[in-house]
């Protein structure tokens, strides 16, 4: 399969939510003593190292939305940020959280979508606006581009996956099918990852028939795989590791309060989940790939997020 025909395969399998939900995971799991001493670390983490405001988002405004428990979307991004690199947003989904319906959506948006990149004056990859502004201007965009509001933003750093996979001592997947990245063999069928077998494993794209999408896959069978570890015994014995990774390589505009609130009042919002990929065709322009989203798909996705809440 060549370049043009994986990049028209991505898929809608993207879970990128549950690595930024993973303190308030953590969090519910059960009111033990345990969980509830190590209150004041996570709080002071969520608010010290991980809170980030952003100015694109009116915080009074999503305020009110929480008191009165309204629908919120949360802008999620997953970014491969390396050394003196801030990286692209490689994941960019916006999820809608509809508490009364119990039920909640994710719609991701392709890297490759070409759109105005707001407060850089260019038209590019949609994924290049965290690059070039940062979270502020990743938001701008795609509030911009489909016309909403976005409530909350949280963003996690890929290359912190290797940290937090060795903090909870490894994880067990169950890979699909055999492949080799670099220097690691991955055959098929259940194993065990330390942190650099799990990055290169997530990392591996070109060789998979999906493409990102499949790319997407492993890295939730990753994430899932470090709650899993977390929210075991001794998950919790090496809170303090899992908190230090959290606190270098996530951020949020999120308070340790917002996530309560939203832990509490949001959580049957996850029993019912809606996923969809906003569609358009691939083609190059000049050197450079893009995914052309027509207007009416635009106004499909634009509607299925802002009515979201009165369907039933």
């Amino acid at each position: 399969m060549n370049r043009r025909e994986r990049k028209k395969r991505q898929r809608k399998k993207g879970r990128w939510w549950k690595v930024l939900l993973f303190v308030m995971a953590l969090f519910i799991i059960g009111g033990s003593a345990v969980v509830y001493s190590i209150y004041q670390n996570v709080k002071s983490t969520v608010d010290q190292d991980v809170h980030e405001s952003v100015d694109s988002i009116d915080n009074e405004v999503t305020k009110k939305k929480v008191e009165d428990q309204e629908p919120l979307n949360i802008l999620l991004l997953g970014v491969d940020e390396r050394e003196n690199d801030r990286g692209r947003a490689d994941t960019m989904i916006v999820m809608t959280l509809d508490p009364d319906n119990e039920k909640m959506q994710m719609v991701s948006i392709p890297r490759d979508t070409r759109t105005d990149i707001i407060g850089h004056g260019t038209v590019d990859k949609i994924n290049h606006s965290y690059a070039f502004g940062g979270s502020d201007m990743a938001v701008d965009t795609v509030e911009n581009f489909l016309d909403i509001e976005i409530d909350y933003y949280s963003r996690v750093n890929m290359e912190g996956l290797q940290q937090l996979v060795n903090a909870v001592d490894g994880v067990t997947i169950d890979n699909e099918f055999a492949f080799t990245n670099g220097s690691y063999s991955f055959p098929e069928g259940e194993q065990h990852l330390d942190g650099r077998e799990a990055l290169a494993y997530v990392r591996m794209r070109k060789d998979d028939p999906q493409g990102d999408a499949g790319r997407n896959e492993r890295q939730r069978q990753v994430i899932e795989g470090v709650i899993r570890e977390g929210a075991s015994f001794s998950g919790v014995n090496k809170f303090n590791d899992i908190l230090e990774v959290l606190g270098d390589n996530v951020s949020t505009n999120m308070t340790f309060s917002d996530m309560r609130k939203l832990a509490t009042d949001y959580r049957a919002a996850r029993k019912n989940v809606d996923t969809y990929q906003v569609e358009g065709d691939g083609t190059y322009i000049g050197e450079v790939w893009y995914l052309l989203v027509p207007d009416r798909e635009v106004q499909k996705v634009r509607q299925m997020i802002n009515d979201y809440a009165e369907t039933s």
